[in-house]
């Protein structure tokens, strides 16, 4: 099987604008927890917060906007909590009927119409905020479930673009997207608000997102031989890897599919992570203010710091593991386990680590930031492996496994808000500690019971296919 190269090629024309796609997903995720701040009027949020006189204040210069027009609200703490989490209530609801309506009208049009209407519900946020929180919340939990189908979509989209032995690849570049969406959009959001006002958050990257609708619509079909301009080299190359691989039965195999031990290692492995990450989204700054009395808000660079190196090692893991299977003939199985396990608990080693420090704020940063990056190793361990072990119901597997990784963003931060009423150093270190268990818990569970093959339930007629 000769390789087809990659530059100019179609599935990598496919995985570029789909990095774009998840790019603006996460920008129209984060934006509103920047833009939060400046829609609140001052006294309401800052109900003086026992802080833990553990560090010394830093002494930093008030900034005071440029531009004070935006409408400002009278939300207590605890509707910003309800408007922060709605996102979630909607987000998933939607996964496991996205990763079906992606096998039955394919991964393009769910994608394309997910982020098109997550896109427009952005763009009326500052109408909603004005009629009132209630209607805030329904527009957000709306996005929620525009966004809910889009990653269901793109796996079962590349169930059948991606060649095996370029599945890290591709996906990792189609996936870092999203990190690098809340890289850009977090310093970025906070200067739109400071130069301009705190509605244009929502319409820039709203129309952005109307934008990448036509593009996508255009140039990208959700297989190799509907592709209006891929080469016959290319679509020969791809269909001829993936042929052992798909199944031809129409009906969806639900009962040895939810048997499956290596789903539910998949399953473990993605509610483990999201817990960390979750938690680590939703709490950094406040950790950062209240505990190391340092303002992240006043630093979008450095809350955004730990999502660049996330970014940077999706990629470069992608790469690795490829070419770990490809030319150095590991197995894909022992590729997903190693790459999950650095993913795992490199990251809960130095969360625990970040709770141990002290004041020492530069080391505080320094630790966040590698827990978050090696983190990024788990895009080219579990987070690919519903590929390997079912490509036709990749999409299904992703539905059912992100339901259940959802849950922590419910219940994370709620769970870490009651630990830390007294915001001492010794809550943030339960806070830490309990995320990091579950991090090892789900790594070890990962590492025991997945699997590299495709699935005998997988296939059409049940034969065994070996990768």
């Amino acid at each position: 099987l000769v390789s087809v190269p990659a530059c100019c090629s179609a599935r990598y024309s496919l995985a570029l604008l789909a990095c774009f796609g998840f790019f603006l997903l996460y920008a129209l995720r984060v934006n509103l927890s920047v833009a939060l701040v400046d829609m609140v009027e001052p006294n309401t949020s800052s109900a003086k917060n026992v802080t833990a006189n553990v560090c010394p204040e830093h002494s930093s210069t008030i900034n005071v906007p440029h531009n004070t027009t935006g409408e400002k609200y009278s939300w207590d703490a605890d509707t910003q909590g309800w408007i922060l989490g709605s996102f979630f209530y909607g987000y998933i609801i939607t996964q496991i009927p996205g990763g079906y309506l992606a096998s039955k009208i394919g991964g393009k049009l769910l994608l394309g119409f997910g982020i098109l209407g997550t896109s427009v519900f952005t763009l009326l946020t500052p109408l909603a905020a004005n009629l009132g929180v209630g209607y805030l919340i329904a527009v957000r939990a709306l996005e929620g479930l525009g966004e809910g189908v889009t990653f269901p979509a793109m796996h079962s989209m590349w169930s059948s673009w991606a060649p095996p032995l370029e599945r890290s690849k591709l996906l990792s570049i189609s996936y870092a997207g999203a990190q690098l969406g809340t890289v850009v959009s977090l310093p970025l959001s906070g200067l739109i608000c400071y130069y301009m006002n705190w509605v244009y958050v929502f319409y820039i990257f709203g129309a952005l997102g109307v934008f990448w609708w036509f593009f996508w619509m255009c140039f990208v079909s959700d297989t190799p031989e509907t592709h209006r301009s891929i080469s016959h080299a290319e679509r020969e190359y791809i269909l001829s890897s993936l042929k052992d691989q798909l199944s031809t039965q129409k009906s969806v195999p639900w009962r040895p599919m939810l048997e499956s031990l290596p789903l539910w290692a998949i399953v473990v492995a993605h509610f483990s992570y999201n817990w960390t990450f979750y938690t680590l989204l939703t709490l950094l700054p406040t950790y950062m203010k209240e505990i190391l009395r340092f303002d992240a808000q006043e630093n979008g660079f450095l809350s955004a710091l730990p999502y660049f190196g996330c970014w940077l090692c999706i990629i470069l893991s992608g790469q690795i593991a490829d070419y770990l299977r490809e030319k150095q003939n590991f197995s894909t199985v022992c590729v997903r386990k190693c790459f999950t396990l650095i993913g795992m608990i490199g990251p809960a080693v130095f969360l625990v680590a970040a709770g141990f420090i002290g004041c020492n704020y530069a080391l505080a940063v320094a630790f966040v930031t590698i827990s978050t990056t090696l983190g990024g190793f788990c895009t080219s361990g579990y987070s690919i492996n519903h590929l390997d072990i079912a490509p036709s119901y990749a999409g299904i597997l992703l539905g059912i496994t992100n339901s259940f990784a959802t849950i922590p963003g419910m219940v994370g931060p709620v769970i870490a808000k009651n630990l830390t009423h007294n915001n001492t150093v010794g809550e943030w270190q339960m806070v830490f500690y309990i995320a990091a268990s579950i991090n090892l818990f789900g790594a070890i569970f990962f590492a025991l019971f997945a699997s590299g093959e495709v699935q005998d339930w997988a296939v059409s007629g049940y034969h065994l296919h070996r990768n």
